[in-house]
């Protein structure tokens, strides 16, 4: 079905373009690159699609066009944080460390910064979904994305008004939505518990059956255009007379141009090629997937006060969901991902079959502002596309456009310059 070993040249490695970072963001971006009639090599530790690319929701979020925070949160905050196993967990023995993005993301909820926020990440996703459909388009695999819509659900009375709100401050930004009662969640999706209220439904959203599968195909298809992969980590970057050199075990890499694309690991990248320090840290999150769970969703569900999202794929269902702030070092936190079942108990008719549940652990690279960096800098010798927090998969088609548009010497997108840090 997919090829995505790493192929393993000897001796020194040059190309005019090395994309550092084999997810999603990277592969689709390399094989736009390659269309334009670049030369390509992608480099990473790990096989495609392996980090935060495998775990994802796999939810084409072109409803979320708000940050991660918003100013409701500031009350709520001191009750999330002493859940440990809510949907948000601050690792206290990482609080010096994310005290200074925390600060940050406390000044972005100002209304000048918060409004150029939504601007921004509406721009991106408006695009996402039609970008989407044309790239898998072009490489035959157009069933990969499910365009079907998807809904969040709300159980009790009193969340009404918060979900009526939401929906106006969607409608405010011409996102497709469609308020549901009761009886039309029941007969879009028969299994879910009947003591649901209602929801809201996003018609111009959609789903993905297999976000590694995704991965693997677009990586074929680079292959195609003459993509080089190779499995090697890349420590540090330094400036040369031709270009960009790339150092790391067992060889050096000599580049024309490097395309920077490694989410959470890429601030120190940047910061040695671009002498800027990027306030980059991760949203750890978490699935739960569930191999025996077939047919019970026709789309992703969301749920309002439980705040997780179950996705149906091609080989079960996946519950995703919470944010943990402890850094790239620590390990997973045990039960964060079996909560995620918890939490599902009393949405369906009959709980869900938990047997050979697998768990997953992943890092989201996020900035305080939710806007990625899309960039060109130092004469366009280093491009720049990390920062997508939640939304890399939503954003990835789109981004890649942007990528190629910017190889192609066309200016670096704005609100997603670097310098806006």
């Amino acid at each position: 079905m997919q090829t995505t070993g790493f192929s393993a040249p000897q001796g020194p490695l040059t190309t005019e373009i090395a994309v550092i970072g084999a997810g999603i963001i990277g592969v689709a971006s390399a094989l736009a690159l390659a269309r334009q009639g670049h030369q390509v090599l992608v480099l990473d530790g790990q096989g495609p699609g392996l980090g935060a690319s495998y775990g994802n929701a796999g939810h084409l979020a072109t409803e979320q066009v708000f940050p991660i925070a918003d100013a409701s949160i500031l009350m709520r905050l001191p009750k999330m944080l002493l859940d440990p196993l809510g949907p948000l967990r601050l690792d206290w023995r990482y609080l010096p460390r994310a005290l200074p993005w925390f600060t940050r993301l406390l000044l972005n909820l100002r209304a000048a910064p918060y409004h150029r926020t939504v601007a921004g990440l509406r721009a991106l996703n408006e695009g996402s979904l039609g970008a989407w459909q044309r790239l898998l388009q072009s490489i035959d695999r157009p069933h990969l994305l499910r365009h079907d819509g998807s809904l969040l659900v709300f159980e009790h009375p009193a969340s009404l008004p918060a979900l009526q709100a939401l929906q106006a401050r969607m409608r405010e930004q011409q996102v497709p939505v469609e308020c549901w009662q009761s009886q039309a969640v029941r007969d879009a999706a028969p299994q879910l518990s009947e003591h649901l209220q209602g929801g809201l439904f996003f018609p111009e959203t959609g789903h993905f059956l297999d976000p590694y599968r995704l991965v693997g195909e677009l990586v074929n298809a680079a292959k195609a255009q003459g993509v080089r992969f190779v499995q090697q980590q890349v420590d540090s970057a330094h400036f040369n007379d031709a270009g960009v050199v790339l150092a790391s075990q067992p060889r050096h890499v000599h580049a024309r141009r490097v395309l920077i694309a490694c989410g959470a690991h890429s601030a120190p990248l940047t910061r040695a090629l671009t002498g800027k320090h990027v306030p980059l840290d991760t949203e750890r999150g978490y699935h739960l997937m569930l191999p025996r769970e077939h047919g019970r969703l026709p789309f992703a569900v969301t749920s309002l006060e439980r705040r997780f999202i179950m996705t149906p794929m091609a080989d079960g269902l996946r519950l995703a969901g919470t944010v943990e702030f402890a850094g790239l070092q620590r390990p997973p936190t045990p039960g964060r991902a079996e909560q995620l079942h918890r939490l599902s108990r009393g949405l369906f008719k009959q709980d869900l079959d938990t047997e050979a549940a697998t768990p997953w652990m992943g890092f989201r690279p996020s900035l305080p502002d939710s806007l990625p960096v899309i960039d060109s800098l130092n004469d366009g010798r280093v491009l720049l596309a990390f920062g997508h927090q939640h939304l890399g998969l939503t954003q990835a088609a789109v981004t890649a456009q942007r990528v190629a548009a910017m190889a192609a010497g066309q200016p670096a997108p704005l609100p997603y310059r670097l310098n806006r840090f």
